[in-house]
């Protein structure tokens, strides 16, 4: 599907660090154990389990077994799903998945046959297989999106925090001009962001920083060149923030976009 990574890796000792997507994280573990702790909750993933991680939900992963994990990952966006879920008639909206890790046995053989066919390269086949398996993963384990519980305020000064960051990725404010930025107090932004995505402005910053590495090194963008343009003092910089995050070196994930 269009604006959809893939990932198939095995780790023993890496951990990522926390952090978020703008899309979805959905895998299928297919040997091993993944933990990984998302908003404050620690799960435990083992083979034949679905991993199910919505957007902006701020999760780690480490291994759960001392002979580590393999899975093979997806990464649709948000639109991508939520075009099948309105194909599906299911309400307007953000898809959201309640629970983090199921046992579904049709849905990961669709999630898995959808994979190893984008592996071949058979498009036709990784197409009709993914669209499926997220057709049947919605309509049995998707629920409506919760609504927000932080007060007006606060949502609209960390929606104007957040579209500063966006905007300053190579020169970000102090937290005190973000404040002063968006019209509040240090500490009452900062409880109400980490309230909103679970992580604390610096912490965010780093995540759209890898999200937009990512861009622009599918687009063939040399990765010191990256580096400089998304806000990190080298290359080394980025590749250590880039590795905790998606899970291999900028370099690596160059050459298997295809860039």
């Amino acid at each position: 599907m269009p604006g959809t990574d893939l990932l198939k890796a095995r780790y023993v000792t890496h951990r990522f660090s926390r952090h978020v997507h703008d899309g979805y994280a959905i895998g299928l573990i297919v040997s091993g154990v993944e933990e990984f702790d998302y908003r404050g909750t620690l799960h435990r993933a083992a083979a034949g389990e679905l991993v199910l991680v919505n957007p902006d939900a701020v999760h780690t992963g480490h291994a759960g077994v001392p002979g580590g994990w393999a899975y093979r990952m997806l990464y649709p966006s948000i639109d991508a799903l939520a075009g099948i879920a309105a194909e599906l008639g299911a309400p307007f909206g953000t898809p959201h998945f309640p629970e983090q890790v199921v046992r579904d046995e049709q849905v990961a053989a669709l999630l898995r046959r959808a994979h190893e066919a984008a592996e071949r390269g058979d498009a036709l086949a990784a197409s009709t297989l993914s669209r499926t398996m997220f057709a049947r993963l919605l309509s049995r384990h998707a629920a409506p999106r919760p609504a927000a519980v932080l007060p007006a305020e606060g949502r609209r000064a960390v929606r104007a925090a957040l579209d500063v960051l966006h905007e300053s990725l190579v020169d970000p404010p102090t937290l005190e001009g973000l404040a002063q930025a968006v019209g509040a107090r240090p500490f009452a932004l900062l409880r109400a962001f980490k309230a909103v995505t679970g992580l604390p402005p610096h912490a965010y910053l780093t995540s759209l920083r890898v999200r937009q590495a990512r861009r622009l090194l599918q687009s063939g963008v040399r990765p010191a060149r990256v580096a400089a343009e998304v806000g990190f003092t080298d290359q080394a910089h980025l590749s250590r923030h880039f590795k905790r995050i998606v899970g291999v070196p900028p370099a690596a994930y160059q050459r298997a976009a295809g860039a």
